[in-house]
């Protein structure tokens, strides 16, 4: 039994290699070559203006970590939570309380409930030209009311800043409110609140713990911290929003872990257990 060896004149493989190529360039002149996917944007997250130290340091540390960054913008609780409702592409929300975080999450812009990250705290600060003598019951700022000293007074606006809701609360648990109301000078944010507190315009304010704490600040006035029982604890709280990528989902986790909550207590914050 034969067998015959099947073969291809040359000039028949040399004909159907150009069909192939023709066949090839034409599919690739009519489609196009697959474009490029484009380098993925870093996430932009939004935070309240008492984390502007902690968060950017922790940010740092998950860049180095990670190998990836985000972009961080700082505002009033009140005022980042409006935005978020009109469309502000925001992924993730780092809040100064749990009340706006709720808000979002039952109008459905959010993938859960989210978690607290950390308590925040109140201290009185008065800068150094200041009259006023701080200290933790403000007996210091009743004394300066009363002789007619404080002619200005700052806290972040209570409407849209937690820490300003908070300052609220001490003054009148401390029966102030109505005698300190007139003078006081809002701030936008609690970052703001702590630039009128040392500019030496006010005789001093309520303000972040965690804003005293930053480098060179210390030096710009004397501060005594408030009693957390003195106000409604400061949780606060953070939450994904829908439209959250994986690197901010990452961040997110990465707030909540060990490392970040080392930064968190370096800060001033208290961590949840």
């Amino acid at each position: 039994m034969s067998h015959r060896a099947s073969a291809c004149k040359p000039g028949a493989k040399l004909k159907a290699r150009r069909t192939y190529v023709l066949l090839f360039l034409g599919i690739v002149f009519c489609v196009g070559w697959p474009a490029p996917s484009p380098a993925q944007e870093p996430p932009t997250i939004a935070a309240a203006a008492n984390l502007n130290f902690a968060l950017n340091e922790i940010a740092d540390a998950f860049s180095r970590a990670r190998g990836t960054r985000v972009e961080l913008v700082f505002g009033a609780s009140g005022t980042l939570t409006r935005q978020i409702r009109d469309g502000a592409p925001f992924e993730l929300f780092l809040a100064a309380d749990e009340e706006f975080p709720n808000q979002l999450t039952a109008a459905g812009l959010t993938r859960d409930a989210g978690a607290v990250y950390a308590v925040g705290r109140l201290v009185v600060f008065a800068p150094k030209s200041s009259p006023l003598t701080v200290d933790e019951r403000l007996e210091g700022l009743a004394r300066l009311a009363k002789a007619g000293g404080v002619n200005r007074f700052a806290i972040a606006n209570p409407a849209v800043a937690p820490y300003g809701k908070a300052a609220e609360a001490v003054l009148r648990k401390r029966g102030l409110w109505d005698t300190i109301r007139p003078r006081l000078v809002l701030g936008d944010t609690i970052a703001q609140a702590a630039q009128f507190a040392t500019s030496g315009n006010a005789v001093g304010g309520l303000i972040a713990y965690s804003l005293v704490l930053a480098p060179d600040f210390g030096d710009r006035g004397t501060y005594a911290v408030i009693p957390d029982a003195d106000y409604p604890p400061l949780r606060q709280r953070m939450v994904l929003l829908k439209r959250a990528s994986p690197t901010a989902a990452q961040f997110y986790q990465y707030v909540l872990g060990d490392a970040a909550r080392a930064i968190f207590r370096k800060h001033g914050y208290a961590v949840p257990q």
